[in-house]
C-alpha cells in the first residue's frame, strides 16, 4: 500500500480543521493511509472538541491580536500552533494499521513519531509513555502540552509530542502536535487567563526540541525538517 500525502499550502485554521472533519467523514472511500500536513495563513490556536476555550483563553487579546482560534473534530486540549509542527494521520478501517483498540491506534502513529524525532535529534532516548500522571493543575488538563498522557512521545521524562483521535466506522484520524519551543512568557501571559498557572506547567512537562526561545527562520527550518521525516517513516512503512 502507497501512502496519500497531502499539501494544501497556507489555509485559515477554520479551514485546516474542516478540511480533516470532511476527509474523516468520506474515509471509507480510501484504502491507502493519509498523512496531512498543515500551514497557517496566520497565527493559529486549535483546541479540543469538548473544550471551552473561553474558560482557560483570552478571547479579547487573541482578537486584538488577529490570532485565529478553531474547534478540531477530535478531542485533547489547547494547542498554540505559533510553536509546534500540527499534522493529521488518517487510518481508513479496511487498512492493517487500523485496530478497535484506541491505545494501539495510537501506539502505531506515535512510534512512527518516535522514529522521526530520532533521526531529527540524532537522540535514540525516547519512549511512549506507559501510564498517565496527576495533572499539574486544573488548567493542565486543558493544554495538550502542560499534561502528558498515555501513550505520548517522551524524551527525558517529558512531553515531545501529544495527539488526539477520533474514530468513527470508516476509520480513525489522529491530529498530531510535535513540540518545537515555548511561546515567549509574555505572549502566555496576555493570551491566558491569568488564573491559569499553565506556563508553569509547560516548562515542567515539555521538552522543546528546537529550544526554549528560537528565531522565526528556524522554526521555519525545523517545521520542514519535521515534515519530511514524517513522509519518510510513513512512506517507509507503507513500502
Amino acid at each position: 500500500m502507497k501512502i496519500e500525502i497531502i499539501q494544501r499550502g497556507k489555509r485559515s485554521a477554520e479551514k485546516n480543521m474542516k478540511f480533516d472533519s470532511d476527509l474523516l467523514s468520506k474515509l471509507e472511500a480510501y484504502q491507502t493511509l493519509i498523512l496531512h500536513l498543515y500551514d497557517w495563513e496566520r497565527e493559529s490556536i486549535t483546541y479540543g472538541h469538548f473544550i471551552q476555550p473561553e474558560k482557560w483563553l483570552n478571547l479579547d487579546e487573541i482578537q486584538k491580536r488577529n490570532i485565529e482560534i478553531a474547534k478540531r473534530p477530535t478531542g485533547g486540549g489547547i494547542v498554540f500552533h505559533a510553536c509546534d509542527l500540527a499534522f493529521s494521520v488518517f487510518v481508513p478501517r479496511n487498512h492493517p494499521a487500523f485496530s478497535l483498540n484506541t491505545l494501539e491506534n495510537y501506539a502505531f502513529v506515535n512510534n512512527r513519531v518516535i522514529e522521526v524525532v530520532k533521526r531529527f535529534l540524532g537522540q535514540e532516548a525516547l519512549c511512549l509513555l506507559p501510564q498517565e500522571p496527576l495533572a499539574h493543575n486544573v488548567a493542565s488538563k486543558h493544554f495538550c502540552m502542560a499534561k502528558p498522557t498515555k501513550y505520548d512521545v517522551m524524551l527525558e521524562g517529558k512531553k515531545v509530542a501529544g495527539a488526539a483521535q477520533r474514530r468513527t466506522r470508516a476509520g480513525f484520524c489522529h491530529q498530531g502536535s510535535i513540540f518545537l519551543s515555548f511561546l515567549d512568557e509574555e505572549s502566555q501571559k496576555n493570551l491566558l487567563h491569568p488564573d491559569s498557572n499553565i506556563r508553569e506547567a509547560i516548562v515542567a512537562n515539555t521538552f522543546p526540541l528546537l529550544g526554549a526561545q528560537v528565531s522565526r527562520k528556524a522554526m521555519i527550518a525545523g517545521r520542514e525538517k519535521l515534515q519530511n521525516l514524517l513522509i519518510e517513516i510513513f512512506q517507509e512503512w507503507e513500502n
